[in-house]
């Protein structure tokens, strides 16, 4: 399956954008998690959109203006992913609070639930 660009690519960025703007401080969503908060676009099959909406996020967030928190959006496994400003992002999450161990945010403790969802902070913890 290869990549497909999303249908309307500003919409889609500025939904992206709206909703890592809500991530609190000293908290972190997943590419994959915003792509489960954010409607699938029309026209575009479950199977395309399962395949490519992460991208689509990263793609968002490599575009985002300055006052969304970029930092807060990790891979499914709790890292940062290789790109120039790995290092900028670990020390803004550091800087949030958050403990890395073993190159790993523990996501049990520090994962954003959603908008609306309760978020007692509970960072600081290794796992």
């Amino acid at each position: 399956m290869s990549y497909l660009p999303p249908p309307n690519k500003q919409l889609y960025y500025e939904q992206v954008w709206s909703l890592v703007r809500q991530i609190p401080h000293a908290r972190v969503a997943t590419y994959g998690q915003i792509t489960k908060l954010i409607p699938q676009p029309d026209g575009i099959s479950d199977l395309d959109y399962q395949a490519s909406a992460s991208r689509w996020v990263g793609l968002a967030m490599a575009a985002c203006p300055d006052d969304v928190p970029w930092q807060r959006v990790v891979n499914s496994q709790g890292q940062i992913s290789h790109r120039p400003e790995a290092g900028e992002q670990k020390k803004r999450l550091e800087e949030e609070g958050l403990l890395f161990s073993k190159g790993k945010l523990n996501l049990d403790e520090c994962q954003w639930r959603g908008p609306g969802q309760s978020d007692e902070p509970r960072q600081g913890r290794l796992f």
